[in-house]
Formats: C-alpha cells, sequence, structure tokens
C-alpha cells in the first residue's frame, strides 16, 4: 500500500511540474494580434496555430492526471488501518517502559520517583471514562 501512495504522489508531482511548465510557455490571447502583423511569431516549432490546440490539450491531460491523483490520495487516506482503534490507544501499546531508578539520578535536579509508575490501564468504556471528583 505504501508503494502505491509514494507513485501516486510521484506522479502527482510530475504531473504539477509539467502542468507549471506548459502554462508559463503557452501565449496569451493578445500574443496572436502581434502575428498577425508580422512580428514573426507564427513561424513557431508547431506552426502557426498547432502550438495551441498541443498545449492545450497536454495542459487539459496533465490537469486531468493531477485531479485523479489527488483524488485516489484523498481515498487511501481515508483507508483504516486494520488494527483499528484511535490513535491515543495504539500510541499506549507502544509506549517505552518507565527509565529504572537510577537512571533518574543520572539527571542533575531531578528527584528520585518516590514509586514506579505504573502501566496505563486499559480504556474503560461507558461509565467509567467520567472523571470523579
Amino acid at each position: 500500500m505504501n508503494v502505491v501512495l509514494n507513485l501516486l504522489v510521484g506522479v502527482q508531482m510530475l504531473a504539477a511540474l509539467a502542468m507549471i511548465g506548459l502554462i508559463l510557455i503557452q501565449h496569451g490571447k493578445g500574443a496572436d494580434m502581434g502575428a498577425a502583423f508580422g512580428s514573426g511569431s507564427a513561424g513557431s516549432l508547431f506552426g502557426a496555430s498547432g502550438s495551441a490546440n498541443f498545449l492545450s490539450r497536454t495542459t487539459a491531460v496533465l490537469a486531468a492526471v493531477f485531479f485523479a491523483c489527488t483524488l485516489l490520495l484523498a481515498y487511501f487516506s481515508h483507508a483504516r488501518p486494520a488494527g483499528g482503534g484511535s490513535l491515543l490507544e495504539r500510541a499506549a501499546v507502544g509506549a517505552p517502559a518507565a527509565p529504572a531508578s537510577g537512571a533518574a539520578s543520572e539527571i542533575p535536579g531531578a528527584a528520585a520517583p518516590s514509586a514506579p509508575a505504573s502501566a496505563p490501564a486499559a480504556p474503560v468504556s461507558g461509565a467509567g471514562q467520567i472523571p470523579s471528583k
């Protein structure tokens, strides 16, 4: 799954960079007016009118690829992991062990703990979630 996400991000970035480049080299609407009076810009690589069609169609295809990658990335971002549970429950399972009593004495100014820290309790459901006064 991670390979697919990396591939989608790479395709999206390449499509975005190619779109930026194509948009920057396109002529504006007023550029054709100069060609009508003989400024010489009509003799381009794609011909007098071929560049506008080629560049605009290529930009449209790249935009479609960009939006498709964006939608797929949004879909995959909401996929739930197989383990389920919230982020806090998964963090409690993978929490590091409490340091030994000798480790606290190595830190200057730290007081030695009076009792060892207990492991986090299992999540409680129902009325057990309401804090008591």
